[in-house]
């Protein structure tokens, strides 16, 4: 193992799979966390376990529908059975409007699937979680929203914008009802990630690249590695103090 801030704690990342959510599990797990991935992505989700214990870290696989309280509660119950508690949890899993379009022309099925996946998905995860976190005395919970969230992008996401405005919302809220409890919720807010699913969009021509990293003021476009870390500090103890907070890791887009 590299480090230790998360030595012994326990975790469940959902959407750990592939992309940011597979690089969060690779470095909770090489922090010495115990990891549990959930995913509807079977092939995926047990590969980054096997990867994580190829390199030294412990990690398991639980099939689980972010839109199903019950699939949610038996994650938490298999984090709990596994590893005797839940101290971490990631709320990462999430899907885009494929092909992108101006809000008159998305369809009802398009915003239901979108907002049902990374907006009720996040408050189901949350109630599974924050119920055993309650009774074993606090935990820390990180979810995942984005820079369109945050602020107005107009590049035809206009479900995927409301659907993480509302976990940001619901992250500040879940912070003030669990703050004197000992749980903290936070939320991280990424800009433009160089993922698979930024490669499919460039490949379906949303646009370009030039014009994905063009959406920053640096220019860049950032690394799934990169957000990863900002998940790290908030799951551990450097934010001890830290609750209720939407953290752009953005290149600037949230500051213009």
């Amino acid at each position: 193992m590299v480090g230790s801030l998360l030595a012994g704690r326990s975790a469940l990342i959902t959407g750990g799979a592939q992309g940011i959510g597979a690089a969060i599990a690779r470095l909770f797990a090489a922090q010495g966390a115990r990891v549990v991935i959930a995913d509807i992505d079977e092939d995926g989700g047990r590969a980054t376990a096997a990867v994580i214990g190829e390199g030294g870290g412990e990690a398991r696989f639980v099939r689980a529908d972010v839109t199903s309280g019950a699939d949610l509660d038996a994650a938490v119950r298999a984090v709990v059975d596994a590893y005797g508690g839940l101290d971490i949890a990631v709320n990462n899993a999430g899907v885009e409007e494929q092909g992108g379009c101006a809000l008159h022309e998305l369809t009802e099925e398009a915003w239901d699937r979108v907002v049902s996946v990374n907006l009720k998905g996040v408050w189901l995860s949350m109630r599974a979680e924050i119920a055993q976190m309650l009774a074993q005395g606090g935990g820390a919970i990180v979810n995942m929203a984005s820079v369109a969230g945050v602020v107005g992008l107009p590049l035809g996401i206009s479900g995927y914008s409301a659907a993480k405005g509302g976990v940001v919302a619901l992250t500040r809220t879940a912070a003030l009802e669990y703050v004197g409890q000992g749980i903290r919720v936070n939320a991280v807010c990424p800009g433009v990630v160089r993922t698979a699913l930024l490669d499919q969009a460039i490949g379906a021509g949303m646009f370009t690249e030039a014009e994905a990293a063009a959406l920053h003021p640096s220019g860049v476009l950032i690394g799934a590695e990169e957000v990863a870390q900002t998940f790290l500090y908030l799951a551990s103890g450097m934010s001890g103090h830290v609750t209720g907070h939407a953290l752009p890791v953005d290149a600037g887009m949230a500051a213009g």
